[in-house]
């Protein structure tokens, strides 16, 4: 019996290592619901921090970049640094790309993944089929990763609730519900940012907290680069060039060195563009630290360091933990223990070689599971380009 090659999330990295895979004539099977963290855990009216070139799927033959949906759809074409991309029409790009490249995708949740003696691995869906795949890729992506720092705890012993004092900023699609309310984003990257302006054009009086090093700032625009360092999709500069085009040569840094890179090379800015929509609407408060959230009469108090040594509280209806996201594969229940126990980790996130292969053979982690090992630009979707025809080539020589 040949066993497929099974794919666990229908994000733009699940979808484009799927296509690259069906292109080498290897059998497949897709899991997930398509483009699920960008329709359902982004805030409504979000707008991509990445320029149209950086927000491509990479596919396997060409007609299948942003532009060539635009094209198919008929709608403005978007090609120009200063085109922006709206959350919106990357969904309907994604959905586009999964119908004409991965059309048999099962929306079905995979239960569990394990070891299945010499034959593969052995999968469990939630409708209850059991099957064996001869390999696994898994690009769930920002799926259960959401991090909220211990600090955050007392306010939300249950976990962060979007109708509770406390919350992730995945947890928001609709900011309506913030309307003459008092909020707390805390944070100061774009995820941050672009919550509090889209809160207060919905009527929330907000204030960002941003904490330690992470100072509120917004990036250059296109025509305010250096023009005379080499470009990338993230800005003129020799490091994102290197970081952007050679994330092969990211495994060979020393692991604390590509730790501390993964988490602040393209970390904490606002995009040039939401600037003027953020300056003068939203308050800005910059502390050395949250030292705690608690609750008293239902609503949260954030207990801050000041950055002149002095502890303040801050009250509001609500807190938005606007905190990022951290890989740990602790996190991904379900990888079995068989699995869990083998693979070689790093400070929680999977050791990969070449090919996107972890220590396990035949189980492979893309998207954002991959950043320790290959590099920021592996958080971003033009990420796609490098590692999906990698991943299916390491694969398919080994797996074919």
């Amino acid at each position: 019996m040949i066993h497929p090659v099974a794919v666990i999330g229908a994000g733009p990295y699940g979808l484009s290592s799927a296509a690259h895979l069906r292109a080498r004539g290897l059998p497949v099977r897709v899991f997930g619901e398509p483009m699920v963290s960008w329709r359902s855990h982004m805030p409504e009216g979000m707008i991509l921090k990445s320029v149209p070139s950086a927000s491509n799927i990479d596919a396997p033959q060409r007609g299948h970049d942003l532009v060539d949906y635009c094209d198919a759809a008929g709608v403005r074409r978007l090609v120009t640094d200063e085109d922006l991309v709206s959350a919106e029409v990357f969904v309907r790009y994604g959905d586009w790309f999964q119908q004409r490249l991965v059309p048999a995708l099962e929306r079905v949740r995979v239960v569990s993944v394990d070891r299945r003696g010499t034959e593969g691995f052995e999968l469990k869906l939630d409708s209850g089929e059991l099957f064996t795949a001869r390999a696994v890729v898994v690009a769930s992506g920002l799926s259960g990763l959401e991090h909220v720092p211990r600090e955050f705890a007392a306010a939300a012993p249950d976990g962060p609730s979007p109708t509770g004092p406390l919350s992730h900023s995945a947890q928001h699609h609709d900011l309506s519900r913030f309307s003459g309310k008092e909020l707390i984003v805390v944070g100061a990257g774009q995820s941050a940012l672009e919550t509090a302006a889209l809160a207060a054009e919905a009527g929330a009086s907000v204030r960002v907290v941003a904490r330690g090093r992470d100072r509120v700032r917004f990036g250059v625009p296109p025509w305010e680069q250096p023009r005379l360092r080499p470009a990338t999709p993230f800005g003129n500069a020799w490091s994102l060039y290197a970081l952007t085009y050679y994330p092969h040569r990211y495994r060979q840094l020393p692991p604390g060195l590509r730790h501390y890179l993964v988490k602040r090379v393209l970390g904490p800015l606002g995009a040039w563009w939401l600037r003027e929509r953020f300056e003068g609407k939203v308050a800005v408060r910059e502390v050395a630290a949250v030292r705690r959230i608690t609750v008293a009469g239902g609503a949260p108090v954030v207990q801050v360091g000041t950055l002149g040594g002095r502890r303040e509280e801050l009250t509001a209806d609500h807190v938005v933990a606007a905190t990022g996201y951290r890989v740990d594969l602790a996190a991904m229940p379900f990888l079995g223990d068989g699995l869990r126990t083998r693979l070689a980790a790093s400070r929680g996130t999977p050791r990969l070689g070449p090919g996107y292969v972890s220590s396990v053979p035949g189980l492979y982690f893309t998207g954002m599971l991959g950043g320790s090992s290959y590099g920021p630009v592996m958080r971003f979707v033009c990420g796609t380009e490098f590692a999906s025809p990698r991943l299916a080539a390491h694969l398919a020589a080994r797996h074919g």
